[in-house]
């Protein structure tokens, strides 16, 4: 099942399954901003990432003594979610934990994904409430998968990376699905990146951001692009698939990041690792704007 929203410029369809984004398009040409899920390439759209971003050591980790096995992302993307509110341009959606969750993650929870459309931009918000009695330990992040190219006529090599503000942000390599954190670089994110193949031979390409930040996808060729923006997450992932000429790339926004190869499996010590007191709320959102 989905839930659709709309105004004047745009069309957002969000399915039940995952809360996840699946449509964006443009009322005044019909163009489709979201990445229509080819299992050839890659069969997701916009998955939420939580409890965790990335990948754990040895897809575990241990809390209390007690280990507990996550595969990459977590759980929520492959969550059925239940629409608690929907307007013309607004929807809300909620998971709950549940004994199936405390299973695989001993933390009570509601997790609340709103959507809400304004002019050409919609807005993507994340609730975490800690809904248990106990500090809460946890991750989240976007994994929204655009068209590239947005137009049949252009290719793949016809657009651009934009960063604003253009300055030099940390980067975070990867060795496999892991963080080397002991190896960080100076990216160079003052000017801006020609999409090529080659940027992704690695995988994703991970920077640590700080304040607010706008990414974007152009193409001197179109008057058609989008962008990513948000404030106080403080890490971005891009990423297309490197071997499989995917006709996508994902702007990632998270709050939380990978394992690091030295990574000692406690969930206390994760790097990028959130803390929610009991009762508390966790809030962050990013907003996609497409032209």
């Amino acid at each position: 099942m989905t839930v659709q929203i709309e105004n004047e410029f745009l069309i957002a369809t969000i399915a039940e399954d995952g809360a996840e984004l699946v449509s964006l398009k443009s009322k005044k040409n019909d163009l489709e901003y979201i990445w229509q899920g080819d299992p050839q390439f890659w069969g997701r759209h916009a998955p939420v990432l939580f409890p965790f971003v990335g990948r754990l050591k040895d897809d575990q980790y241990t809390y209390e003594d007690q280990t507990y096995q996550m595969g990459q992302h977590g759980f929520a993307r492959d969550c059925l979610f239940e629409v608690i509110e929907q307007g013309a341009e607004l929807a809300s959606l909620s998971l709950k934990s549940n004994a199936e969750t405390k299973k695989i993650y001993p933390f009570d929870f509601e997790l609340v994904v709103s959507y809400e459309l304004k002019d050409n931009q919609l807005a993507v918000r994340y609730q975490v409430e800690n809904t248990g009695d106990q500090e809460m330990l946890f991750s989240i992040g976007g994994h929204p998968a655009f068209n590239i190219p947005l137009e049949q006529n252009l290719t793949f090599e016809d657009y651009y990376l934009g960063f604003s503000p253009q300055k030099s942000r940390i980067q975070i390599p990867l060795v496999g699905p892991y963080a080397d954190f002991e190896h960080k670089t100076l990216g160079q994110t003052n000017t801006s990146l020609d999409l090529r193949r080659e940027l992704f031979k690695n995988d994703a390409i991970i920077f640590e951001t700080k304040g607010t930040n706008t990414f974007s996808i152009a193409s001197d060729e179109s008057a058609h692009s989008i962008s990513l923006s948000y404030t106080d997450m403080p890490f971005v992932g891009i990423w297309t698939p490197y071997d499989k000429e995917a006709p996508f790339v994902c702007i990632e926004p998270w709050c939380g990041i990978a394992d690091g190869l030295n990574a000692s499996g406690k969930l206390i010590d994760k790097i990028g690792i959130n803390r929610l007191d009991a009762a508390a709320i966790f809030n962050t959102e990013y907003i996609i704007t497409a032209k």
